[in-house]
C-alpha cells in the first residue's frame, strides 16, 4: 500500500477514551457514522444488505481493505482473534474498496473472501462511496463505531493484536457500564457448500529436479494454498504425494501429519523441497528421504523490514511468496532467493555450509525505484524466475504491475523492464516503456527463446516479454480442448516445460492448465 502507511502500527490509545458523559457526540466531538448506501452494492457472507441500525448495540469495526493488499491480509488474523474474543459484543464488517480494475468485479471479490476464509460480512464498494463517506485515505484502515452509531476512531495500518484487544476491552467495559451494549451473536459467514476438488486456489507450480523415493514418477510440485498443502504430481497431473494434512496450522512432521498455512511458493533440489509457508511467515523444508517437514527460517510471527544487522539470524519473515534456488554440482541448494512480499523485499540466503542471510534487496519502502539493493524500492514481489545466462533473478512486483530484475550476486542492482508506479496498470502490449500489466503474480523463463512468460493475474492472461526486442505481447492460449472452456481466473503461477509446453496455475478456477504452443491448444491438466 502507499509507502507513507506501509507497516504502520495502530495507535490503540486513540480508542482509550472516557465515556463519562451521556451524549457521545460531545465526548468525541463527532457526528454520527454514515450509513451504508446499499443501493447497487453487493454483500458477501450475509443473505441481505446490512445497515447500522442492524448493528445497534454492538461495537462495530469497519475494515477498509482490497484483496491485492498484503498489509490488508496481515490484518485478517487480528480481526479473527477479535471476533473470537468478543463474539457477542463486536461486529466486524469488511468494506472492500478496490484499487485495481479486476478488483471491481464482485465475483473476484467473492473468490477472495473464500480464499482468505473471511468469516464476517463484506460489502463490495466498487465506486468507493463508503470509503469517501468515511474519509478513508489508505489500505488498510480500521474505523470504530460506537454502539449508538458514532465514529470513535480511525487509524491506517496493521494493528498490534494484543494492544487492540486491550483497548477494545476497556471500551466495551465502559459502554457496558452505561448500558449501551446489546449482547447477541455476531453475524458470521453463511454456510456455503464446498465442492470436492483436487486443488483449491493453487499458487506456484515448479518442476522437481529428481524423483523422491516416496513418489518415483513425480515430476511437478504445486502449492495447493486453499488446502494448506503441497501436491506432487506425475507428468499427466495425477497426484503422487500430498505434503500437509489439509487444514491450516503450523506443525512439523511427516507429509501426512504436518500442517502448513496457505503456502504460495516452492522450489526443489535433489534432496527435497523449499516451501514459502506464507500464512505462517516461515521458510520450510520437506526432506524426501526422511519424509519430514521442518522450519528453516521464521518464528511464525509477521516480521519487520529485513536487514543484515546483528539480529539477522533471528529475523522473522513477512508473507514469503515465492522461492528460486541455484544448485551445486551435487544437486544441493547453493543459493536461495525468497520474495518476502510483506516487507517489499527479496532475501538471498546461502544454504552451504550453513543457512545464512547473505543479502537483502529493497529498503522495505513500497514503490518502484531502481538502483542498488540498499536504495531500491519494491512493491509486494510475488513471483521469481532464475535467468542464469543473464545472471539475473526476475521478479513480478505485483503492486506496481511491474516485471523487474536483480543481480544474482552482490551488489544486487535492481532494474525495471515493465512498470511505472503503484497506480499505473492496464492491458497494453508494445515497447517496454509503454506496455501495461495488471498485478502480475507469477513468471518463468522460456527456453530456448530466453523470453519471460508472465502470469498477468488481474488481466487473466499470459504475457510474453521479448527481452531481445524489449517489447510485450499477449500470449494466445489457442483452441480449448475442454468440454467446458473457462477463461483464466487470476493465474498465480506459470512454468515453461521446454519450448512448446506451459503449465499455468489457474487460481480461481482451482486447476492447472496445460498449453501446447506447438499444437495451438490448451486444456485442464490432470482432470
Amino acid at each position: 500500500m502507499p509507502p507513507q502507511i506501509a507497516d504502520k502500527v495502530m495507535e490503540i490509545s486513540v480508542f482509550n477514551v472516557s465515556l463519562n458523559q451521556k451524549d457521545n457526540s460531545s465526548v468525541f466531538g463527532l457526528t454520527r457514522a454514515p450509513d451504508f448506501p446499499n443501493a447497487g452494492l453487493t454483500w458477501v457472507n450475509t443473505d441481505r444488505p446490512l445497515s447500522l441500525d442492524d448493528l445497534r448495540g454492538k461495537l462495530v469495526i469497519l475494515d477498509f481493505w482490497t484483496f491485492c493488499c498484503i498489509n490488508c491480509m496481515h490484518v485478517l488474523p487480528t480481526l479473527s482473534r477479535i471476533e473470537k474474543a468478543f463474539s457477542d459484543t463486536v461486529q466486524v464488517i469488511g468494506v472492500h474498496s478496490p484499487k485495481f480494475a479486476a478488483e471491481r468485479d464482485a465475483e473476484n471479490v467473492a473468490a477472495a473472501v473464500a480464499r482468505y476464509q473471511i468469516a464476517h460480512p463484506v460489502v463490495h464498494d466498487p465506486e468507493m462511496r463508503i470509503w469517501q463517506a468515511y474519509a478513508v485515505r489508505a489500505w488498510p484502515t480500521l474505523t470504530l463505531i460506537s454502539p449508538d452509531g458514532y465514529v470513535i476512531g480511525q487509524v491506517s495500518g496493521e494493528p498490534d493484536a494484543e494492544r487492540l484487544e486491550q483497548g477494545l476491552t476497556t471500551l466495551l467495559s465502559d459502554f457496558a457500564a452505561r448500558g449501551e451494549i446489546r449482547e447477541s451473536a455476531a453475524i458470521t459467514a453463511l454456510s456455503q457448500p464446498i465442492a470436492a476438488r483436487t486443488l483449491s486456489f493453487p499458487g506456484k507450480i515448479k518442476p522437481l529436479v529428481s524423483a523422491p523415493p516416496q513418489a518415483p514418477i513425480a515430476r511437478w510440485a504445486i502449492a495447493d494454498s486453499g488446502h494448506h498443502s503441497i501436491v506432487l504430481c506425475d507428468d499427466q497431473g495425477t497426484e503422487c504425494l500430498r505434503i500437509g494434512a489439509g487444514q491450516g496450522g503450523d506443525l512439523d512432521g511427516s507429509a501426512a501429519t504436518a500442517l502448513l498455512n496457505s503456502p504460495q511458493g516452492l522450489a526443489a533440489d535433489h534432496q527435497g523441497l523449499w516451501i514459502a509457508d506464507t500464512g505462517n511467515h516461515r521458510l520450510r523444508r520437506y526432506d524426501f528421504a526422511s519424509d519430514r517437514l521442518f522450519t528453516v527460517w521464521g518464528t511464525g510471527l509477521r516480521g519487520p523490514v529485513l536487514d543484515r544487522g546483528p539480529s539477522a539470524a533471528n529475523a522473522d519473515l513477512a508473507s514469503p511468496w515465492d522461492i528460486e534456488v541455484t544448485l551445486d554440482d551435487d544437486g544441493r541448494t547453493d543459493r536461495l532467493y525468497l520474495a518476502n512480499a510483506g516487507t517489499h523485499q527479496l532475501a538471498v540466503f546461502s544454504a552451504q555450509p550453513h543457512f545464512d542471510l547473505l543479502g537483502v534487496i529493497g529498503t522495505g519502502g513500497e514503490h518502484i525505484v531502481d538502483g542498488a539493493a540498499d536504495e531500491a524500492l519494491l512493491a509486494q514481489p510475488s513471483g521469481l524466475a532464475l535467468d542464469l545466462q543473464r545472471e539475473t533473478i526476475w521478479f513480478a512486483d505485483s503492486e506496481t504491475s511491474a516485471v523487474r530484475g536483480a543481480d544474482l550476486s552482490a551488489p544486487y542492482t535492481v532494474e525495471t523492464l515493465v512498470g511505472e508506479g503503484l497506480f499505473d496498470f492496464g492491458h497494453l502490449d508494445g515497447a517496454f516503456d509503454r506496455a501495461l500489466l495488471q498485478h502480475p503474480l507469477g513468471l518463468c523463463l522460456h527456453q530456448p527463446s530466453g523470453d519471460v512468460i508472465v502470469a498477468d493475474s488481474y488481466n487473466g492472461v499470459l504475457r510474453r516479454l521479448h527481452l531481445a526486442e524489449r517489447r510485450v505481447s499477449t500470449l494466445a492460449l489457442g483452441t480449448c480442448e475442454d468440454a467446458l472452456c473457462l477463461p483464466l481466473g487470476e493465474p498465480a503461477g506459470v512454468w515453461a516445460d521446454g519450448e512448446h509446453r506451459l503449465l499455468i496455475s489457474d487460481t480461481n478456477n482451482h486447476r492447472i492448465v496445460e498449453v501446447r504452443l506447438d499444437l495451438g491448444t490448451y486444456k485442464t491438466w490432470g482432470a
